[in-house]
């Protein structure tokens, strides 16, 4: 019986054992995958990468179409002009401290018309001598510089051909959204034809706000480099909504940002020069600034985004309209107004005697009142390299002179110019430009070298023409 039990005792281990190592090493494994009851914390998520063609996510991000509109409607803009800088000290002391040579800038530019219409920017074509525009089917014309605008850095220019050329439409810059996708098209280092994409980072961007600077950029993170000024930022219809004009970089290269003049106020632009010869300015007639801490204390106001006015001017049409020291504009024609960049932006898109709704908040109660823009002009001006301050006309005060252009020598400002009587005569050409008032004058100065000579067409009181240059 013992010999029995010891047996059966071994048997059983020897089962055991057995089992144990089939579990262990021959039995396949079952995974259990449990579901963690946590509580309702927890955010579904789906871990899905692959997108179909009919996806949202897919469509959304979808730019060939929009890339196949306007490629064919940018085009590379090459600008020659002189520069009489001398390069090296060798130069300077070889030639007298001056030798002209010939220099080349290159640009972007879009098509807006079928007949040859090109904006750009305007220090795209600065200080050029002759323009040459290429198409992205590599047929290159001259150009010719219709209007500039250097205020906001945008100039109009045609080619001449008998072809029907591809053009971008404009879209509405004031509809566009921040987060929305774009492309930026251009030539950045020379590489011709080249798209990037991005979204709108931010609107109504002011790059010198505390200046009150009349600009309001559209701030996008579509890669923008030297040479993509001019180009076209696009939506994905293929709609124009904007010039790509600078990038804020430390290197001089794209780092994340860049902005672009929205396609309302480059549209603007385009069509006064078109129609007018130079650019329609409407203006509120106010000073002000977005809102800050201090003002909300001092005026007791109870929202923290708008526009304060410090100041109406007389006989403006803010004036006329009831505006009032202290409001703080909320709306204009219902567009939200946040900040100064807002209002400015959308007042530049407008032309004098247009007539806007401005909503404004005044001891706490909104008022709505119409109000008439009244013309920018600039009443005086230094023409520093000449020497004398210059004004708009007076009223019949041309037909002295049997001019229909004109602007008057107001003031000389270097001791050279004081030894002759100047006050009241007439600079009537610029370079061979004619001048009709102060805001001209103006962009034939900003247009040109530093080092460039100026030539003044000057009508003396007897009426006689006489030209002078000055280095």
């Amino acid at each position: 019986m013992k010999r029995f039990l010891s047996l059966l005792a071994i048997a059983i281990l020897a089962g055991a054992v057995t089992l144990g190592a089939y579990k262990a090493f021959l039995e396949p494994e079952n995974i259990v995958v449990t579901e963690n009851k946590i509580g309702s914390n927890l955010i579904p998520t789906t871990y899905s990468t692959t997108t179909t063609a009919s996806s949202p996510i897919a469509s959304a991000v979808d730019f060939t179409a929009a890339a196949e509109k306007t490629v064919n409607a940018v085009v590379h803009v090459k600008q020659y002009g002189v520069s009489r800088s001398p390069r090296n000290l060798m130069e300077f002391f070889r030639n007298g401290g001056a030798q002209e040579r010939r220099i080349q800038g290159a640009g972007s530019g879009v098509i807006i018309t079928e007949d040859g219409y090109i904006v750009t920017n305007n220090h795209v074509i600065d200080g050029a001598t002759d323009l040459e525009v290429t198409l992205n089917n590599n047929k290159s014309y001259k150009a010719q510089i219709i209007g500039t605008a250097p205020e906001t850095d945008i100039a109009l220019i045609k080619i001449d051909t008998k072809e029907k050329l591809s053009y971008i439409p404009f879209g509405d810059s004031n509809s566009a959204k921040i987060g929305e996708w774009v492309l930026a098209v251009g030539n950045p280092f020379n590489l011709t034809s080249t798209v990037t994409a991005g979204i709108i980072s931010a609107k109504s961007r002011d790059l010198n706000e505390a200046d009150n600077n009349i600009q309001s950029f559209i701030q996008t993170d579509a890669a923008i480099n030297p040479g993509n000024s001019g180009g076209a930022l696009v939506n994905t219809k293929g709609e124009l909504i904007g010039i790509n004009t600078a990038i804020t970089s430390q290197t001089g290269s794209y780092v994340g940002y860049a902005f672009a003049v929205p396609s309302n106020n480059a549209r603007k632009i385009v069509e006064d020069i078109l129609e007018f010869g130079d650019v329609q300015r409407g203006i509120l007639g106010i000073t002000g600034s977005t809102i800050n801490p201090k003002a909300m204390e001092e005026y007791e106001i109870s929202t923290s985004q708008g526009v304060f006015v410090a100041s109406v001017a007389e006989k403006s049409g803010a004036k006329k309209a009831g505006l009032k020291e202290g409001d703080v504009i909320k709306e204009i024609d219902g567009l939200p107004i946040k900040k100064f960049a807002d209002l400015t932006g959308y007042v530049n898109s407008k032309r004098p005697k247009d007539v806007i709704k401005v909503k404004v908040l005044r001891k706490n109660k909104e008022l709505v009142l119409p109000v008439t823009l009244s013309k920018y002009e600039i009443q005086n001006y230094n023409i520093d390299d000449v020497g004398v301050e210059v004004m708009n006309p007076p009223k019949d005060y041309l037909k002295k002179f049997n001019l229909d252009h004109g602007v008057v020598i107001s003031k000389a400002l270097s001791s050279r110019m004081k030894r002759y009587n100047l006050e009241g005569l007439i600079i009537s050409e610029i370079d061979g430009k004619k001048v009709k008032n102060v805001l001209q004058v103006k962009e034939i100065i900003d247009n040109k070298y530093e080092d460039e000579d100026i030539t003044i067409s000057l009508v003396d009181r007897n009426g006689d023409k006489r030209e002078f240059v000055f280095q």
